[in-house]
């Protein structure tokens, strides 16, 4: 019984650390475009990457 005084506090304090990152993370604008982001993935280029070659690989 005696560790309730212990984890009621603790778990109090860990739900209002998490309240006070997710009001941050709105207040500086993470959440602003998620549209954007669903649009950029659907849009990608189908190019394939060109292989680019390492300052330590010789070249044939």
């Amino acid at each position: 019984m005696t560790i309730l005084y212990l984890l009621i506090p603790l778990t109090m304090v860990m739900g209002a650390v998490g309240l006070l990152t997710f009001f941050w993370t709105l207040n500086n604008g993470q959440y602003d475009d998620p549209q954007g982001d669903a649009q950029r993935i659907l849009q990608s280029e189908d190019r394939p990457l060109l292989p680019t070659a390492r300052p330590d690989e010789e070249k044939l």
